[in-house]
């Protein structure tokens, strides 16, 4: 099925569908509202229309971009209908401040928006209809429509990884698998039942048996890959990618094994303008100053906890180095979660349980309070909102050794939060830190101000649910 990409980030046409009904959804809501709060007589009311409908409309175009923005639609496939109601949920909620604004610039345009009540009221309005209408959207359009039938050229280790790290029963895809289609001579490592041993062309094959794409994932192209067939695909509407870009786009991280230097240097991403770096900095500030002003009454009680747990002369704070930007070592600041001497051994990964945490410490590392004095790192230059985790150099050293690219990670700024984070659990290994970079190159791959503004707001779902704290 076609798919667009928007701010970087994959559309598909159903999606697209479920937008544009969601936005009718919207426009409905706030009018129903406006009738009963303003009209009562549907003759009256259609005689105002013309005055309703920009503030309708403006509603309903604020409160999808903070769909959008939030990743409500991808969230079914992955989240569930209970994720994809609770990210509507926060997208309402965004949305309504900014309907307030648009009402402050153009408040006799928009007279409909300024009325606090009649956008809550909307708001929940919408929520419950979102929820029907979704759920009659889904149980017509059967679950299949919203996946793409995509046959797999290639046979060798890197198929088998696009079958071992995209098919797992965790990872719910937005695509099915037609099978796999094996190079002449080519070292097949994928299981038989898989296997499309083609008689024919993969054009006579796709022309019987359409598919939406079709993903080369050859170990050695020098081998000689199918041109003609495959150009005949394409001209036929049929999508061919690489599986790279195919890998980083299903799983929203970069395939570490698959990579070159040379994909590094030729691929797109891994760029950043003046303009979106001076937007960056100016959104870690509001963000971490939002955050210390919020946070303060929570970082009283958390001193008073470390004073009465372990003395009056216990300190509050620590501070320890890590790797930052281009390499150089800072000094980051927590509050102090493990004993004074939880390091009398040298350095070690915190692990699952671990004893030498407090108990106010194991709180505190649980609801992220400890990581909230790294606002100051922020607030001084040296991490930024959003990035990749600083680790210490004692381990950045050992990683560096063994995992390729790993320093990559250090041509951006590092955060208090980001991808990784969202979507991977705590490292405590050296196969966790591996798995824990290919989320981070795509982020570095693929920042913006819009991918930025989506992992502070998810970051709500990870401090709520105790994602990856330990």
């Amino acid at each position: 099925m076609a798919h667009v990409r928007l701010f970087r980030h994959y559309l598909h046409l159903p999606f697209l569908l479920l937008g544009l009904i969601d936005l009718l959804v919207l426009i409905f809501s706030l009018s129903f509202v406006v009738f009963f709060r303003y009209f009562g007589e549907m003759s009256f009311f259609l005689a105002n229309w013309s005055y309703v409908l920009p503030s309708a409309i403006v509603f309903g175009v604020m409160s999808l971009l903070a769909m959008i923005a939030t990743g409500v639609h991808q969230s079914r496939l992955e989240d569930g209908m209970s994720g994809m109601m609770l990210r509507t949920i926060m997208a309402l909620i965004i949305s309504l401040p900014l309907s307030g604004m648009a009402y402050l610039i153009a408040g006799d345009w928009l007279w409909y928006l300024g009325g606090g009540s009649v956008m809550t009221t909307s708001a929940v309005l919408a929520v419950l209809l979102l929820g029907i209408v979704r759920t009659i959207f889904y149980a017509v359009m059967g679950k299949d429509t919203f996946k793409r039938k995509v046959l797999v050229l290639g046979s060798g280790e890197r198929a088998r990884q696009l079958l071992d790290d995209l098919t797992t029963p965790l990872n719910r895809k937005g695509f099915s698998l037609a099978g796999f289609v094996p190079l002449p001579g080519e070292h097949t490592v994928i299981p038989e039942d898989q296997l499309l041993r083609l008689p024919y062309s993969i054009y006579q094959h796709v022309r019987t048996h359409p598919v939406s794409e079709i993903v080369v994932a050859v170990d050695d192209r020098r081998k000689g890959l199918p041109m003609e067939d495959l150009l005949e695909c394409k001209m036929e509407g049929i999508g061919i990618v690489d599986g790279v870009a195919f890998y980083e786009r299903e799983s929203r991280k970069v395939a570490l094994e698959m990579i070159t230097r040379g994909w590094l240097v030729f691929t797109d991403g891994f760029t950043v303008s003046t303009v979106s770096g001076l937007g960056k900095r100016a959104l870690d500030i509001i963000a971490s100053a939002t955050l210390l002003v919020l946070a303060l009454p929570l970082m009283v009680l958390t001193a008073l906890a470390i004073k009465i747990e372990e003395g009056l002369k216990a300190p509050i704070f620590y501070s320890q180095e890590r790797v930052g930007l281009d390499g150089r070592v800072f000094k980051v600041y927590k509050f102090r979660s493990m004993r004074t001497d939880a390091e009398k051994n040298g350095a070690v990964w915190a692990q699952k349980n671990d004893a030498r945490v407090t108990q106010v410490g194991a709180f505190i590392r649980k609801v992220r309070i400890d990581e909230i004095p790294q606002v100051i790192n922020v607030l001084n230059g040296t991490m930024a909102f959003v990035g990749p985790r600083p680790e210490r150099p004692v381990f950045v050293e050992k990683l560096s050794d063994s995992i390729p690219f790993y320093n990559e990670r250090h041509r951006v700024k590092p955060g208090i939060t980001g991808w990784a984070q969202l979507c991977f659990a705590y490292a405590d290994s050296e196969e966790d830190n591996r798995e824990k970079l290919r989320y981070d190159l795509y982020y570095i791959k693929n920042q913006s101000l819009l991918l930025d503004l989506l992992i502070i707001i998810q970051t709500v779902e990870v401090v709520l649910f105790k994602k990856g704290s330990r």
